[in-house]
């Protein structure tokens, strides 16, 4: 089996190129960065999935393609950069298949369609995304729809991811155990919003348990763990992987808001991604983010790695390799990136 990862140097795609080597699959990786150092994959094309010739290059001998690649990130990435990544680049990735003779593919949505959706959120609940984000993954994937209805064998999976952590991730979780670690945290309020989480290793089994089974035509499924944990119970679950008492001192929310002002300011002045602001401290204490996996339950998928297990792994990994890494965003370009053939 040769099998095409878009965004396949990232986080999440480097997992999946480890599942799948392991599985004797040959991995073809396109993305704008190189394989990080030790990595094994079979294949490397640099390119973006916007650039048609790109993906061409990319696909050419596969049979398979998971389509990782887009931009996802909160701050730094305009209107028109979401919808050419997530939408227009999966018109592209579709034609490309067509063109290389491939018929079978994954592609990488988020819950963020589900917005303003009230709960219980399922593949049920009709989307209503609320920032350009979701908008664009929302319209990512009717371009999936569209093109699994065409027939003639095409198959189409989408997996609907919650925020997903894990050893090596250099985002949410990492920000938050990097602050627990330094004692630099604090719990603003009383924390009993829930989140939906999603652990690395699970998601990666659940996506080859899902495309395994799948056959022709269009289908999508959440993927969250179960059960929720509040938010400060996952703080206190990362202080417990990290050998401390507690996560940090509890203050009030209206406190903690108040003191984030300053950070507020400085964002709007420079621009600048500051781990700290209003926003960040109203997701992570008062907004919920729950999303229903009963469907990924009836297709016969149980995780094998707890939330609070996966927690412990990536603190683990936290501490033996990653508290001094620096973290960079991989933001796609405004413009269009194209490199030489190689």
């Amino acid at each position: 089996m040769k099998i095409c990862i878009t965004g396949g140097t990232g986080f999440i795609g480097e997992w999946f190129t480890e599942r799948l080597l392991r599985e004797g699959a040959e991995v073809t990786a396109l993305d704008l960065h190189p394989p990080s150092p030790g990595s094994r994959v079979t294949r490397f094309v640099q390119g973006d999935v916007r650039d048609p010739d790109a993906l061409r290059r990319a696909f050419a001998g596969q049979d398979a393609v998971l389509a990782l690649a887009a931009a996802h990130h909160d701050f730094g990435i305009d209107e028109a950069t979401y919808f050419g990544v997530n939408e227009h680049a999966s018109r592209l990735t579709c034609e490309a298949l067509d063109a290389c003779g491939i018929r079978r593919a994954c592609w990488f949505s988020s819950v963020a369609v589900y917005g303003d959706c009230p709960a219980p959120r399922d593949e049920q609940s009709t989307p209503r995304p609320n920032n350009f984000y979701g908008a664009s993954k929302l319209a990512g994937e009717a371009v999936w729809r569209e093109w699994a209805a065409l027939g003639g064998g095409r198959s189409a999976l989408v997996i609907r991811p919650t925020i997903c952590f894990g050893p090596r991730n250099l985002a949410n979780m990492y920000s938050l155990i990097r602050q627990i670690h330094r004692r630099r945290f604090v719990v603003a309020g009383d924390g009993v919003n829930r989140k939906s989480l999603a652990y690395v290793e699970n998601l990666v089994d659940a996506t080859m348990h899902l495309w395994a089974r799948h056959g022709e035509g269009f289908d999508v499924f959440n993927f969250v763990e179960k059960p929720d944990l509040k938010s400060r119970e996952i703080a206190q679950a990362v202080a417990d992987a990290l050998g401390r008492r507690s996560a940090g001192v509890r203050l009030p929310m209206w406190l903690v808001l108040l003191a984030a002002r300053p950070f507020d300011l400085v964002i709007a002045l420079t621009g600048w991604n500051l781990p700290v602001s209003s926003m960040r401290v109203r997701k992570l204490f008062q907004m919920e983010t729950l999303f229903e996996a009963e469907k990924l339950a009836a297709a016969g998928f149980r995780s094998r790695v707890s939330i609070r297990e996966g927690i412990r792994r990536m603190a683990e990994w936290y501490l033996a390799e990653g508290k001094d890494r620096a973290v960079t965003w991989r933001q796609p370009p405004a413009e269009v990136r194209r490199f030489p053939s190689t």
